[in-house]
């Protein structure tokens, strides 16, 4: 199965450019109730600042949100997937960078994200199809 049939689509992923204010994002996030924000440079992917950065690094940090920007706390050149990736590879990257978002790319450019909660939804699909089949193959209990 490819990533892109799991992934959030372009039009729903929420964006900035890297230098939207930290309280612009925070306010992008809080209106679209997500977790992250692909920051990008002519629809490349070039960061993603987290809840979690905003957390650590802006209030934590005691900094101005209205005077940080994207680029002063974004993680930079974000881990992607291409969008006919397989979701074994994505599950692999996810892993090997520790990551639980993705931008999904197509040509390099931003098509969609990906995130653990999308996996965990695709697997309990998974798990329910199979079960079904465990139901219809055992003799009654």
């Amino acid at each position: 199965m490819p990533t892109m049939d799991i992934a959030r689509k372009l039009d729903t992923v929420v964006t900035a450019d890297p230098d939207t204010s930290i309280r612009d994002i925070a306010k992008k996030m809080s209106e679209k109730a997500v977790g992250s924000v692909v920051i990008h440079r002519n629809e490349e992917p070039v960061g993603i600042v987290t809840d979690r950065d905003i957390a650590l690094k802006v209030v934590g940090g005691d900094k101005d949100p209205a005077a940080v920007t994207a680029s002063e706390v974004m993680t930079n050149d974000p881990v992607t997937i291409d969008a006919n990736a397989g979701v074994a590879e994505l599950c692999e990257k996810m892993r090997e960078g520790s990551v639980r978002r993705m931008p999904v790319t197509e040509n390099g450019k931003l098509v969609g994200i990906v995130t653990l909660d999308d996996l965990v939804v695709l697997l309990d699909s998974e798990m329910n199809d199979l079960s079904e089949i465990i139901k219809a193959e055992s003799p009654p209990y």
